[in-house]
Order: C-alpha cells, then structure tokens, then sequence
C-alpha cells in the first residue's frame, strides 16, 4: 500500500535528451573492442538510459518517451547512431561535453531534465566506454525527434547558459582517499551515473539540486527526500542496513519498502542488472550518510503488536481490516515477495505523506526483475471518501511502532486532485463498510460477528476442521460483489433449499457451511457464536426486502458448456495459482503458522459436500475473484482469466483429493442434483 525511493518523471531520467540531431563532422573514430562495448552496456543500465530513452513498444535508445514535467512536457531523443536522426556523426569531445555540461554537438543548451550535473562525475574511460556502447552497440534508427512543449519562458533556452554558470560543476567525481575503495565506488555510483539526487535530494528556486554530495554546508540536504510531481522521493540517508540496500535495488522491495512510482521501471530496467558488488557498494554508502532527524525517528525498528482496540474499535482500523489486511496482514507485515511490510515501511512514514496517498488512490504494480517475473498489482482506492481514505492512511502511519503523523481528508483532497483522479461513480452494488458498524447500539456483537468470518479458524477451533474460514469464499468480510456477499441475504431466508430438500433458516444455511465448506461441526442455533455471526450478516443486509434483485449476489455465472481442459487447467494453477495457494495446493502460512492464502486440496481442504466444490460455481468464483493482486480492480485487484481458463483451472483443484463429506446421500432427495457434484 506505500512503498518506498519514489522517483519524478522529469528529474534524473534523460541519458542525453534534446540532444541535437544536426549532423556534424566526426572525427575518424577508433573501433572499440568488444570488452569497451560490453563496459558501456552495462555503464549505461547503470545510467537508466534505456528506460528513458526507448519509448513503450519502441526501438532500443530510438527515444519519443514522454516525460510531464511542471513547466511542459519533453520528449526523450533518438541517441542511436544514425546519422541523420540520432547522434551518429556525434564526435568522443562532443558526446563527453553533452555528457558533462549539457551542451549538444551544434552549441545548444539542453535541458537539465537531463541528469548532466550527475553524469558530470563521469571519469574518462567510463565515458569512453559510453560511448562506445551507443555508437557500436546499439543499432542505428532512424527515427525523427518530438517536438518538446515547453511553456514561455522555459522554452527560450539561453537561461540556461546562467543556469549553469551558478550551479554546475562539471568536474569528474575525485575519490575520498579517508574511505574504503568499495565506500567510493558506491559514492561514484550514487553522485554520478545513478544519479540518485535528481529525486531525492531536494531542489532550491531554480529547480537546482541543492547540492550534489555529501559534502559541505550543503551536504545536510543531500539524499534527504524530495517532493515533485506529487511523489515523495524519500530520504535515503542511514536508512537501512547496507544488505537492505542492495536487497531493494535488486529485486524491488526489501523488509521495509517497496519500490513505487517510477522507481519500479528503474529496478526492472536498471537496477537489478547492477552486480553484486556494485550494490553492495551503494549499500555501504547510503548507510554510512550521517542520519538526519527523519532518519532517527523511521530508523527500523522491532514491530509493536497492534491491540484490537486500535485494529476493530476505530474506523480506520476497520477499514484497513476491510481493504488492506487481506495482503499486508493484521500485523501489518504483508508477505515478503508479494505484498509489501507497511510497518517499519519508510514510505509510509514520511514526514510528507503525498506518495502514500498517492499510491492508494492510484494503485501499484510491482517491479518485475528476473527474481520475480510475475508483477503484482494494488488496485486504485479512489471509490473510497476522501475521509475513509485519511482515516485509513492515518492509521498505517500510526500503527505497529510507525512514526508517522495522521493525515487529514483535505491532503487526500489535494493530492486525488493534482493527480487528475475523481471520485468514482456510484455503482449498483453498494460496498457495506466495517467502519459504519461502530454506530451500531449492537457494535461489540456485529464486530464480533465480523471477526468469526475472518478468524473462524482461530475462534471456533473446535468446530472448523479444515484451514479455511468464512472469509475464504465470502471475500472481504462478505462485502464483495461476485464473492458470495452478504448483502441482502438474509432477507431470502427461510426459503427452500433443494441440497436439504426442505425449507430452512439462515442458522440452518450457515452450519452448512460449517459443515462442508469449514468440514466442521454445526455450531450450537443460539450460541454466542450464532447470534453474532447472524447480527452481522443481517446489518449487512442493507435495506433489501424478499423477491427483491440484489446487485452482485453470489459468485455469478459461467456457462456450463465449456468442456474442461484440465491439462490447460493444470498449467494455469501453475502459472497464476500456486504463488498463493502453493504447488501442492497446500496453502500459504505465514512464519507463525496461521494461513494467509487457504489450502485448496488435501485433508485440510473444503470437503467434496462444499458448494465451491462443484466445477462451474468453483469456475464463476475464480473469474470474478482469482487471482487477487492480478489487475487493479478494486477492491483487491483480482481476475484476468478468460471463462475458459476460470473452467479449466476449476476442473483441475475441484477434482484433486479432499476429504469427504459423511452425509452424501442425504443430498438432494427430491432430486436436482447438479451435474458437476462431486458425488
């Protein structure tokens, strides 16, 4: 939900942009060995050149990326070697002054979008070696440039001539002699090629860095955390241990953060190609800044637990239950490789909470990397109020030890406004909140009722004989369309049920359920239990009367003429399924043994008497609910699977071993029985 190094889109990301496509004399020009190429290759991933420089669909370093900044919108260039369109008759001298102090080959001044202050630090034979790379190892294109539009005055490019006069140094990076070698090469890293201060470092009133290292009057403010473009870059100074470093920049998230923004395009085309030895070097050097005073205060810290005042008697601790624990968990350590920590999350407890905001009212895809090729998604949150919203986010920026301060419904007001996001439209399902319970005379039962649904494992041990719990097919506390709701269903009982051949009450339909799906035993008609769980549901119920349609009940329909594929459904499970609910179908467990994702077959399965065991209500429930963190559908970015693929994958872990249900044959007695039973 916040994640962590959120990165601008004009600030730090052009490798030469503007440069000019005018043709100019080269100079006979040596051709590099393979071994200088290959160099330059891996200079320029360390230079982000490629994300910057190649646009979606487009050819490698061809340009025509699109990057918004606050005073117009530039266009990345064509710095391939063609002669005509690109930077082919480009000479070393010409190349290296672009490189350095921003100036194109025909005396033009770039843009500093264009990271040249920090690409200034180039030493010599790494430029070569650049250079070296784009002129022999990237094929000629030719491709026309954009025209940039760029608002009066930033258009008129003499100003940047004083613009440099006052803020650039264009000097090579000079090694500190007191620090160790691997110190200066993370130090060269950071301040030069990776360019790391162009969104992290805050800017002065000319949209300058306000320094670029460490070092004197200025140095405070280097790496301490930048606001543009409605993202916060955050403070990397003595953030983390020098492994988390590295760990993050490789694969995307670490025990702390996950990257966001356009920090996810910089993992996937950048920083996970560093080696080894490089991030270990840029870890030793971001833990060795001297920690400034938010860097004390979100130091990593041991995660407090969270008391159930705090998650079930406050609205936003019922709305985090609600939207967010389904990933990040109650104890708000989310699951590592899937879904991020938002406790000890540095992101989240920003003094300037705009990314966090902004990443719930836009959504998130995690950075894809060859550790991890399956992206994750977070939906946008934007159905919910400005005041949910803020009263959601001040809760993870105040809980399990955070130091965060709570954010007001008017920030969430301004950022869903600078970032163009409306509220949504009102659909014909209503979503029930959590949070609205509070006001109820009967708050403690209806939250108690909740809490069976969602813990029914943990709080009725006894009678629950599998790992699932309500919530594992009525998703989100039964507050989900096409996920078995609650909404409205109290209001169709008693009614006939042809499985019991009778007419039966809601306390019969639940222990079913109890029965079949939790493979358990029925709880006692006027338990504690009972009446808190039938309280709920009914306050779920709304205002909907009997015979009355109800948006969104059930888990849908599919057409029960599609012939299964299991062979297919096999390999879907694979490919979608088995990173949640395991290989085996065994489940998923966090370290404490309590199971986040429910196990789909085996002993500690649903029995072969459960409705979401027959093949085409089990295929409906998978189309409109699986896999979940799979798109950014709200409410958790679930579905993707055609109706085909849902029937397939429904055949294969329907049909798998379960246990069976000892009244079987008592099903159905006037008959009905639907054909995809299991029995």
């Amino acid at each position: 939900m916040a994640f962590e190094i959120g990165r601008t889109h004009y600030a730090g990301m052009l490798l030469m942009t503007i440069l000019s496509a005018q043709p100019a004399f080269a100079a006979a020009q040596e051709v590099p060995s393979g071994e200088q190429v290959k160099r330059g290759e891996y200079l320029a991933r360390l230079g982000d050149c490629i994300a910057c420089h190649t646009a979606k669909d487009g050819k490698l370093m061809a340009g025509g990326q699109e990057f918004k900044t606050p005073f117009g919108v530039i266009h990345s260039t064509n710095v391939t070697p063609d002669a005509a369109t690109g930077i082919g008759n480009y000479t070393f001298e010409q190349f290296d002054r672009a490189m350095r102090t921003g100036v194109a080959a025909d005396g033009h001044n770039l843009y500093p979008a264009m990271p040249y202050p920090s690409f200034a630090k180039i030493d010599v034979e790494d430029m070569k070696a650049l250079y070296a790379y784009v002129m022999h190892g990237v094929s000629p294109v030719s491709q026309q440039n954009k025209e940039n539009d760029m608002q009066w005055p930033f258009s008129m490019r003499f100003g940047l001539k004083f613009w440099n006069a006052a803020f650039l140094d264009d000097k090579p990076f000079r090694p500190d002699p007191a620090k160790s070698a691997q110190w200066n090469r993370g130090a060269y890293i950071v301040q030069g090629l990776g360019h790391c201060g162009s969104c992290h470092t805050p800017r002065g009133f000319a949209m300058q860095e306000k320094t670029m290292t460490q070092d004197g009057d200025g140095g405070k403010d280097f790496l301490a955390g930048s606001t543009i473009e409605n993202w916060h870059a955050v403070n990397l100074r003595n953030q983390w241990p020098q492994s988390e470093f590295a760990r993050f920049l490789k694969v995307g998230h670490n025990s702390h953060a996950t990257a966001y923004g356009t920090m996810t395009e910089v993992v996937h085309f950048s920083t996970q190609h560093f080696s080894d030895a490089d991030l270990s070097a840029i870890g030793e050097y971001l833990n060795a800044l001297p920690a400034n005073a938010e860097s004390d205060a979100i130091k990593p810290k041991t995660v407090a637990q969270i008391g159930e005042g705090d998650l079930y008697k406050t609205r936003g601790g019922l709305g985090y239950v609600q939207f967010c624990a389904t990933c990040h968990q109650n104890d708000g350590r989310g699951m590592d490789k899937f879904f991020p920590p938002l406790a000890n999350n540095s992101s989240v407890q920003s003094h300037d909470p705009t990314s966090v905001i902004h990443v719930v009212l836009s959504g998130w895809k995690s950075a894809e990397t060859a550790d991890a090729k399956r992206a994750f998604f977070m939906p946008s949150y934007n159905k919910l109020t400005d005041e949910e919203l803020a009263e959601i986010v001040s809760f993870v920026r105040t809980q399990w030890g955070n130091q965060g301060v709570p954010v007001t419904a008017d920030e969430i007001r301004k950022v869903r406004a600078a970032i163009g996001i409306k509220p949504a439209e009102p659909t014909k399902f209503n979503v029930p909140r959590y949070a609205a319970m509070l006001s109820s005379p009967n708050a403690d039962q209806l939250i108690y009722g909740m809490r069976l649904m969602t813990e029914t494992k943990a709080l009725l041990p006894t009678h629950v004989g599998d790992e699932l719990v309500c919530n594992s097919c009525h998703l989100n506390g039964g507050t989900m369309e096409h996920a078995a709701p609650y909404v409205g269903i109290a209001a169709l009982f008693p009614s006939y049920a042809p499985r019991a051949g009778k007419i039966i009450d809601f306390k019969d339909r639940v222990n079913g359920c109890m029965r079949r799906s939790m493979n358990g035993k029925p709880l006692d008609k006027d338990s504690r239990e009972m009446l808190a769980m039938i309280a709920y549901m009914d306050n779920m119920k709304g205002n909907f009367k009997e015979n009355e349609a109800i948006p969104g009940r059930g888990v849908g329909k599919i057409d029960k003429s599609i012939v299964p594929n299991v062979e297919n459904g096999k390999k879907i499970y694979k490919d979608q399924c088995a990173v949640c609910h395991g290989d085996k179908g065994e489940g998923m467990k966090q370290a404490n043994g309590r199971y986040v994702f429910p196990p789909l077959w085996g002993k500690q399965s649903f029995n072969i008497g459960a409705g979401i065991a027959k093949t085409y209500t089990a295929a409906a429930f998978v189309k409109n609910n699986m896999p979940i963190s799979n798109t950014q559908s709200f409410p958790l970015g679930q579905g993707g699977l055609t109706d085909q693929e849902a029937v397939d994958v429904a055949q294969y872990f329907t049909h798998m071993s379960r246990p069976d249900f000892a009244d079987k044959r008592k099903d159905w007695p006037k008959g009905g029985k639907p054909t995809d039973a299991r029995y």
